[in-house]
């Protein structure tokens, strides 16, 4: 749950120099009016979005104090009803080996289970992070706003998507204080992240790819469920 609840962000650059500062003002503003434009474009988006899956790497990384990787591969689902929103991850692998896990949010609680030990652990205090489930699958500019500072980086066209670059930095210093700062490849069209780079702090982040993305189609009907037996043991936080 450390590394889950984790995200990332970047420094502004200040600019104390007259032409420096005249640079900024004629690329500054372009930027802006791009990002209003992704802001408004995912807002349309949010309005249509009921649901997404996708298969997944996430690539977890620590170089503090020494460098460690974790690879794990599986498929993810969102789901959002109104203001009720549900996600789960489908782990098959990690680090290229049989490891299946589930996890599931559904309202305001987060249960995972791990079927190599047969194990449910649920942490109920978690409904403070929804907006953060959410972040690159179906929220809306508006909602982005109101948790993150939002920078315009770009462009870019990823597996022949085009997507548009942010940088986002949260508002809650409480938060920040694990979570520097997220980078998002978005496709503002249909409100899903291609790519997520979240920093963590002191030498760790997380790279989230997403592919083989389908959007407002049926979802598994186990999406959000997992099946247990008389000898699951269960643990909550």
């Amino acid at each position: 749950m450390h590394r889950f609840g984790k995200f990332v962000f970047f420094a502004a650059i200040a600019l104390l120099l007259l032409p420096g500062l005249r640079a900024f003002a004629a690329t500054g503003a372009p930027d802006q009016e791009e990002k209003a434009k992704v802001m408004r474009q995912l807002d349309e988006a949010a309005k249509n979005f009921r649901s997404t899956s996708a298969d997944f790497e996430f690539d977890s990384v620590e170089t503090n104090p020494i460098f460690t990787k974790e690879v794990q591969k599986g498929t993810i689902y969102y789901e959002r009803k109104g203001t009720t929103f549900k996600m789960a991850g489908h782990i098959r692998e990690v680090d290229g080996k049989p490891v299946p896990k589930i996890y599931v949010y559904s309202g305001g609680v987060f249960k995972l289970y791990e079927k190599l030990i047969d194990q449910v652990t649920t942490l109920s205090k978690v409904s403070n992070y929804q907006s953060y489930m959410m972040l690159g699958f179906g929220a809306s500019g508006a909602e982005i706003e109101q948790k993150w500072t939002v920078a315009y980086l770009g462009a870019e066209t990823m597996d022949g998507v085009k997507t548009a670059k942010l940088e986002l930095v949260p508002k809650d210093p409480t938060v920040r204080k694990n979570l520097a700062k997220v980078t998002l490849w978005i496709d503002p069209e249909r409100d899903v992240s291609v790519k997520q780079l979240f920093d963590e702090g002191d030498g760790q982040y997380r790279v989230c790819v997403y592919f083989n993305i389908k959007v407002n189609q049926p979802l598994p009907a186990d999406a959000f469920t997992f099946k247990t037996d008389s000898k699951t043991q269960y643990v909550s936080q």
